[in-house]
């Protein structure tokens, strides 16, 4: 593409966002057409979270609606909010009684919770979709621009302070507040458009539209009215409104335009941090009357600037003096320029805070019914935003925080979760001579700093029998534990709801930093050809997370006590893993083919079932009891000779076939019921104990195979031996099908050979 191609499709874009101003008639005829546009504010935002649609996810091991809103869609997923579903929902569901004035018209959204747990990827995520929202034609947001040099060529301008001699296509004024256009209409008339307007919506929500216009749309108003009135004007509202006067204009919804933010830093009195100041210089250059003239009020509150759509507080506790007198403002809507001039206001109000807040609020608890700040508790709605408890999502909050990926996960089943989890990570670094290099956190590197800040979030109070956190972990993930050929759901444990999991732990501030500085980090390991000084391991993740604690004040001496006892089962279960790459990696061209699996089931369901089998001539046959036991023996490695009557199954066969492999058949039958049902269209993969056979072996398979093979030769393998084959192939495997380096891989290996070469005879 060319600049001026560039330049034609950024024309494109702003003619999709922007249109014609149109009268206010015009106006009222496109409410009808599309009565989204006239949303009050708490509707708005609820239409905007809900026309991004919702997907299906897993969280505490419950599969959750989610709302694609919040994983930030219009933006590529930079600022998604990673987990707290629950929460979110929660605080759809109140939008959605908010806007229908249902009991909680007064309430102030809160969300509180520890640092790092995005809260403050929620602002910039309602500030994303908000924006991207309103440049759509369903979400089209409109105001009103006012012009009165045309009602009397010699007359003064409606202007903020500017130039009075400018053009008249210059002496257009927007309201500063993003005025509602139907807050122009009388209210007994505006009250006929909205019964008209909702006697036609298919919503269980009703358009409501309570404001009077605001200060400097009235100056307008009466300016024009005080005017033709004098003249003698019949139709008096015609002529006010008319479009030389008065045009409805979208704007596109950002922040200072219908979201306003009032940060920790921002400092000044009450009323001008909350609705804006006067320029007092200014009242001089207007015609006043008398009075403070509303064309001089600065209008750069947090309210006004949110006025429409969206009013957030963030880091609250340090605006806590503010937060009383806010509370007319969701009860009457509206709030003060002056003692005489009142501005109505249509915001949905949203405070953010850490638990900081919370003790401030409860510090005159205990004087129970004399508690003054009772009546902004009761206002206030808390949603508490926790610590990631899900191993997926935590890897990727760190794999975000420590590149640019920002694509939000989606995934069609865990096994494709699974493979993200594991993957490594290159990190591009400058080192202290200037010059770059890249490193890599190996397979499972970023999984065992997951894993490890997941645990220690985790309550081990409601632990069953013969689990530990790192089980807890794997169930909150996937949403069941798979155990040998046993698949047990999340429901069939006790967790106590999680009611106390993601209070605390490890945030993700400081594993990424510990992360970052392991980058930095002289690792004294070498060898001839490979760099594996460049590989950061998980080892060295796992210990690095628990050495620095001690000098992390982030911590008290109680939480490292704790935190530290945890990372032996995670180093554990990393461990595992490790050596499960390693096993599969010798054996991969071992493996079974689903060929042959698909025959022994098909084999298995016909001595069930009666159902025919055909060979591949098309005749019916009987199943074969050897192929049956052959694969039994010798593939899965469950039963031994004494098990079987020559070929035929002894009872503890029988019972394996039927309750293991017939039971997972019909339960996929079963959830395919509204299909035609055929065993050769099953996913084999689906049934527990098929898919331990198609892809996990053990060291004692790895023996069969490999009789003069030894793990104490593994580091440096005598030349010509059946150790040195096996290496070769297993590096070459490692690197083409499990995504390691080679010096991630021979890291790994020789990890996997030490500890194994120990139990080996």
């Amino acid at each position: 593409m060319t600049g001026t191609d560039y330049v034609t499709e950024a024309d494109r874009a702003l003619e999709e966002t922007y249109e014609e101003p149109m009268s206010l008639p015009a106006y009222v005829d496109r409410i009808f057409e599309n009565p989204t546009i006239a949303s009050h504010a708490s509707k708005y935002l609820l239409e905007a979270i809900e026309a991004a649609g919702t997907r299906t996810v897993v969280e505490e091991g419950e599969e959750k609606e989610r709302y694609r809103f919040f994983d930030d869609p219009y933006n590529d997923g930079e600022h998604a909010i990673l987990g707290n579903t629950e929460v979110l929902n929660g605080f759809v569901d109140d939008l959605r009684s908010i806007a229908a004035g249902r009991a909680k018209d007064e309430k102030i959204v809160w969300f509180e919770g520890p640092t790092a747990t995005g809260k403050s990827e929620l602002k910039r995520c309602l500030v994303n979709g908000l924006r991207e929202y309103s440049k759509t034609p369903e979400g089209r947001r409109y105001t009103v621009e006012w012009n009165v040099t045309t009602a009397d060529a010699e007359e003064r301008s409606l202007s903020y302070g500017g130039d009075p001699t400018a053009s008249d296509d210059q002496h257009w004024y927007e309201s500063p507040v993003q005025a509602h256009p139907l807050s122009v209409f009388p209210e007994d008339v505006r009250d006929r458009i909205l019964a008209d307007l909702n006697g036609e919506l298919e919503d269980h929500v009703p358009v409501r539209v309570d404001a009077q216009l605001d200060p400097f749309s009235r100056e307008a108003y009466e300016f024009l009215e005080e005017r033709y009135r004098r003249a003698g004007k019949d139709e008096l509202f015609s002529a006010i409104t008319d479009e030389t006067h008065l045009r409805v204009k979208n704007y596109v919804v950002d922040l200072g335009q219908g979201v306003g933010v009032l940060h920790s830093e921002d400092d000044g009195r009450p009323k001008e941090r909350l609705v804006g100041s006067w320029m007092h210089g200014m009242l001089q250059e207007l015609d006043s009357r008398g009075r403070k003239n509303p064309q001089a009020f600065s209008y750069d509150g947090v309210l006004s600037q949110g006025n429409g759509v969206l009013t957030i507080v963030e880091d609250a506790a340090q605006h806590a003096d503010l937060l009383q007198k806010l509370l007319n403002v969701p009860d009457e809507q509206s709030v003060k320029l002056d003692k005489a001039i009142g501005m109505d206001v249509d915001t949905q109000m949203l405070i953010i805070s850490n638990p900081d807040l919370e003790a401030q609020l409860n510090q005159h608890a205990d004087r129970n019914g004399m508690d003054p700040l009772k009546a902004l508790k009761r206002r206030l709605d808390k949603h508490r935003f926790g610590y990631l408890t899900n191993l997926s999502l935590e890897c990727e909050l760190i794999r975000r925080e420590l590149t640019n990926e920002k694509s939000v996960w989606e995934a069609d089943g865990y096994d494709e979760l699974a493979d993200r989890i594991r993957e490594p990570v290159t990190v591009t670094v400058k080192g202290s001579d200037g010059e770059t290099r890249t490193e890599e956190f190996a397979p499972h590197a970023i999984e065992a700093a997951a894993l490890y800040a997941v645990v220690t979030r985790l309550d081990e109070e409601d632990l069953p029998n013969g689990l530990d956190l790192v089980d807890k972990a794997l169930i909150y993930d996937k949403g069941y534990l798979q155990e040998g050929d046993t698949r047990r759901e999340k429901d069939e444990f006790d967790f106590a709801d999680g009611a106390h999991d993601g209070e605390h732990g490890i945030p993700v501030t400081y594993t990424r930093d510990t992360l970052a500085e392991l980058l930095q980090t002289d690792r004294e390991r070498h060898h001839a050809e490979l760099p594996v000084e460049d590989v950061v391991m998980p080892r060295d993740v796992l210990n690095g997370m628990a050495e620095q604690m001690a000098d992390a004040p982030v911590f008290s001496s109680g939480e490292r006590s704790e935190f530290e006892n945890r990372v032996v089962p995670v180093k554990n279960y990393i461990f595992d893993q490790q050596e499960s790459d390693v096993i599969e990696a010798i054996m991969h061209e071992k493996r079974v083919d689903e060929e042959t699996v698909a025959e022994y089931v098909e084999h298995v369901y016909a001595w069930e079932t009666d159902e025919p089998l055909y060979n591949d001539r098309g005749e019916e046959v009987e199943p074969d009891p050897l192929k049956m036991k052959l694969f039994e023996v010798e593939h899965l490695g469950r039963f031994s000779e004494e098990e079987y009557q020559g070929n035929l199954p002894r009872e503890s066969v029988q019972n394996f076939r039927r309750e293991k492999v017939i039971t997972s058949l019909n339960r996929h039958a079963w959830e395919h019921r509204n299909e035609d049902f055929a065993v050769q269209n099953v996913d084999l993969t689906a049934i527990p104990v098929i898919k331990s056979v198609l892809e996990s072996h053990d060291w004692e398979d790895v023996r069969r195979t490999f009789e003069d093979f030894d793990p104490r030769q593994w580091d440096d393998p005598p030349s010509g031996t059946e150790t040195e084959t096996v290496k070769e192939d297993t590096i070459e495997t490692m690197v083409s099908e499990f995504d390691y380096s080679e010096a991630s891989a021979e890291l790994t290996s020789r990890h996997v050979m030490g500890q194994v070469s120990y139990r080996w005879d």
